[in-house]
């Protein structure tokens, strides 16, 4: 067992979602050093994007929103690592932080909430959610949905369901398992819904110089996940994509290798670009190809959703 000079402090969003996966953290330190129930403490980081609930991600600064704040707390030495879905981490992250960790991935699927599935909605069906993948995929299932913005966290989005604002919305499988909600929704097939790069991943993250953070957070590391989010997030580098841009993709370890899927979608649903090959552990280099690839065969409108 490793011995502590004084408690560490787990830098987490203030969210009962965010709040679990920081105890889920804390958990797995304790259990894998031997260490008491003191010996992490939880701080609580309110971010931009937990105050800010009436407008989508992109008009106002991104998945940064989720992780500026905790980035600051960790520079400035208020918080030794932070915990975050990796799925809300920005593509490139500042030099001195480093991505140290991944727990094991969790369910990778959407739930679809209101419904028993896409058909069984109503005519012209209103759906929440504030993801352009989704919006862009269910516009794909359903062109004649309209789609409204659901933002907040899983209680304010039910509520909002619950009230009328949309016949249906579309939930993380692993955020509702997490919060003891596994009885919310219909999980939808990967091959109907491709999921968010990084979805069902939680991440850990400290100083870029601190080696005794990065070696003690290493011991819970999942490498299956690690290796798989990091193909995905690769995607993403040579997609150059934004919060506007609708993008999919999914690794998966299968003998050895990382099966990697991905694609691009239209707002309006009717042009998809996608597809899939077999990389092999941390080869970045060919899923930032494949991003750029996806690009190259997109139409000029699809395009310009990934141009800065």
């Amino acid at each position: 067992m490793q011995k502590l000079s004084r408690p560490l402090r787990l830098g987490t969003r203030g969210s009962p979602l965010a709040l679990a996966q920081a105890h889920m953290t804390r958990t797995a330190l304790r259990a894998r050093h031997g260490w008491d129930e003191n010996a992490v403490e939880i701080v609580t980081v309110q971010t931009s994007g937990d105050r800010i609930q009436d407008r989508a991600l992109a008009e106002i600064g991104g998945k940064a929103l989720w992780t500026k704040e905790l980035d600051r707390a960790l520079l400035a030495g208020e918080i030794d690592f932070a915990v975050h879905s990796m799925k809300d981490v920005e593509t490139i992250r500042p030099a001195e932080i480093r991505i140290a960790a991944m727990l094991p991935r969790a369910d990778v699927r959407d739930r679809l909430v209101g419904a028993a599935s896409f058909a069984a909605l109503p005519g012209q069906p209103v759906v929440g959610t504030s993801s352009p993948r989704r919006a862009a995929q269910v516009k794909r299932l359903r062109p004649d949905a309209k789609v409204v913005l659901f933002r907040g966290n899983v209680a304010t989005r039910l509520a909002k369901l619950a009230k009328g604002e949309a016949h249906a919305t579309l939930l993380a499988a692993a955020g509702l398992d997490r919060l003891g909600q596994s009885d919310v929704g219909v999980a939808i097939p990967v091959d109907v819904m491709l999921p968010a790069p990084s979805q069902g991943a939680v991440g850990i993250e400290t100083l870029s110089g601190n080696a005794a953070m990065l070696d003690l957070l290493a011991t819970i590391s999942d490498t299956d996940t690690f290796d798989c989010v990091m193909a995905e997030r690769a995607v993403l580098v040579g997609l150059g994509g934004t919060c506007h841009s609708p993008i999919a993709a999914l690794g998966r370890l299968e003998e050895g290798q990382i099966h990697l899927r991905a694609e691009i979608i239209s707002p309006d649903g009717q042009e998809t670009i996608g597809d899939a090959l077999r990389i092999a552990r941390s080869d970045v280099a060919t899923a930032e190809t494949m991003g750029r690839s996806l690009l190259e065969r997109a139409s000029p409108a699809l395009r310009a959703l990934f141009e800065a």
